[in-house]
């Protein structure tokens, strides 16, 4: 489960994010929507302890960003906005890599599993800086996946796919829903409609909406989000 109460984070005189707080549960899908410089990378960067926050405190499984954050990236498969990779490697060497870093067993057939996973076949004996844009996103994914964990945080995770990358992808991240618990960040509410179970809109740093998408519809989805970004 993730918890967050009453976040804020501080820039000089900006407040990024503004006391948010939310949970999300095992087997939630939940969509995080909002114009770009709503707050939605800050937020995630705070929840994978790369950043803390100004006020407030989250939970990742029950550990504290603040005193337990080696065991918060345990428990995190973290897909950040801007997909850093070791563009030297290869595929399969990054990822034995990651599988390494996590101490995991049986790395050679992790890997195949996440290479088969995230569709990577194609492109799976090349290096990673030759691969395309959607490929290298399908990289970050694999890395995300690769030790198994119980939430996923995923930001602007189909960033530069095309129409049959995306819909792939969009299953992955739909299966992956079904037993872990999985947060992502989007600003096209269209994702949010295709693979999310719940969507909670945020600008300026707050939260306008948050509600299950099977109980909004589509048309008040939308008049939601246009409001939030006029």
């Amino acid at each position: 489960m993730i918890e967050i109460k009453n976040i804020t984070k501080i820039y000089d005189k900006q407040r990024a994010v503004d006391d948010v707080s939310f949970t999300v549960g095992n087997g939630e899908v939940v969509g995080l929507l909002g114009p770009n410089g709503a707050g939605k990378s800050t937020l995630m960067k705070i929840l994978t302890c790369y950043i803390p926050p100004t006020e407030g405190d989250a939970a990742i499984c029950g550990c504290s960003i603040y005193d337990q954050p080696l065991e918060v990236r345990k428990h995190i498969g973290y897909l950040p906005e801007h997909n850093p990779l070791y563009l030297d490697m290869y595929v399969r060497e990054f990822l034995r890599f990651t599988a390494g870093v996590y101490g995991l067993k049986d790395v050679s057939d992790r890997v195949e599993a996440m290479i088969k996973k995230v569709g990577l076949t194609p492109e799976s004996n090349k290096r990673i800086g030759q691969l395309s844009k959607g490929y290298r996103q399908r990289v970050g994914l694999a890395q995300a996946l690769i030790h198994d964990p119980e939430v996923l945080i995923l930001d602007e995770p189909t960033t530069g796919l095309d129409p049959n990358q995306l819909e792939e992808i969009r299953g992955v991240i739909k299966e992956a829903g079904k037993t872990k618990v999985v947060l992502l960040s989007t600003h096209i509410m269209q994702e949010v409609e295709a693979m999310c179970t719940r969507a909670i809109i945020i600008n300026h740093g707050k939260i306008v909406s948050d509600d299950s998408v099977s109980h909004i519809t589509s048309q008040q989805l939308t008049e939601k989000f246009h409001q939030v970004t006029r």
